[in-house]
């Protein structure tokens, strides 16, 4: 194994080679599920300002007993769109039986799957849109990588959605320690071998 670099990747451990048959029935991320308490103004971000295609939108009715199972809401009942987002599709619901919670606005740090990464071209000039159309930004788009080596090899941003979700934009920036391949997480690069 490639030994690990120091920074941004002081942290990450070594790992034990795995056999390829080990893994081999996870063929990649096919979509990512959320629930909003409002479909129209979900998809007005996401579809409006964001510009994901909308592939389908439809409804859940009660009496369909493989998908009650499969979420585990007996009497399910509400609506679902799907939107493409380049290499995955993104899925939502809002619920109407049985009444959702309501969202919170968790902390980036808080336990949980916390945001959802969108690659894109023109960071900058994305966040200005996103601001001008009333978008909530964390910050300002920031170069981010190793400071020990200088390697910025993305810039990054999060906001907020109208659920509160968070919502990271990033550019990933040519001869950075950032593939195409590994967009949403920070991987140092392979050695020959295609190990980490």
């Amino acid at each position: 194994m490639a030994p690990n670099g120091g920074g941004a990747f002081s942290g990450r451990r070594n790992l034990p080679e795995c056999p390829q048959s080990i893994g081999a029935m996870i063929n990649g991320v096919h979509h990512l599920s959320l629930a909003t308490a409002d479909l129209d103004r979900f998809l007005q971000f996401y579809n409006g300002l964001l510009g994901l295609p909308i592939l389908s939108r439809g409804r859940i009715e009660p009496g369909n007993a493989p998908f009650e199972a499969v979420v585990g809401l007996q009497g399910a009942r509400g609506s679902v769109a799907h939107l493409h987002a380049g290499n995955v599709h993104i899925e939502v619901f809002n619920y109407e039986n049985p009444t959702p919670l309501p969202g919170a606005a968790f902390r980036p740090c808080d336990v949980g799957i916390r945001h959802i990464c969108f690659d894109v071209t023109d960071i900058f000039g994305e966040y200005l849109r996103l601001k001008a159309a009333g978008v909530t930004f964390l910050s300002e788009p920031q170069a981010m990588g190793d400071p020990a080596t200088g390697d910025y090899g993305v810039k990054a941003v999060y906001c907020r959605d109208p659920d509160n979700n968070i919502v990271e934009l990033q550019e990933i920036l040519s001869g950075g320690v950032l593939d195409k391949s590994h967009v949403g997480g920070i991987v140092p690069a392979a050695d020959a071998a295609g190990r980490l």
